[in-house]
């Protein structure tokens, strides 16, 4: 294993934690703005209806993957400007 791979391991741990709790912070405020609801359902909350769980939990999976994406990209980019190894 490359030594540029060992010393981001953390990094990333901690970039994954970040963005979640980003991407959880985007979720709220996007089902906000859709649902006009403060809370999202969850899979079972019996008094919400299929459609709302289906899209709910569509909308967050995307938001996730896509901040993640992001927080990810943006780690590496910045490593490889720093060290000059891309850490992949």
């Amino acid at each position: 294993m490359k030594a540029s791979k060992i010393v981001y391991k953390p990094v990333g741990l901690a970039l994954g934690a970040a963005s979640g709790m980003i991407a959880g912070a985007v979720f709220k405020q996007a089902w906000k703005l859709i649902a006009h609801d403060s809370d999202a359902p969850d899979a079972t909350d019996e008094g919400r209806n299929w459609g709302e769980v289906i899209l709910a939990a569509t909308l967050q999976g995307a938001i996730f993957a896509a901040v993640k994406a992001i927080v990810d990209r943006s780690g590496a980019a910045t490593t490889r400007s720093l060290t000059g190894n891309w850490p992949g």
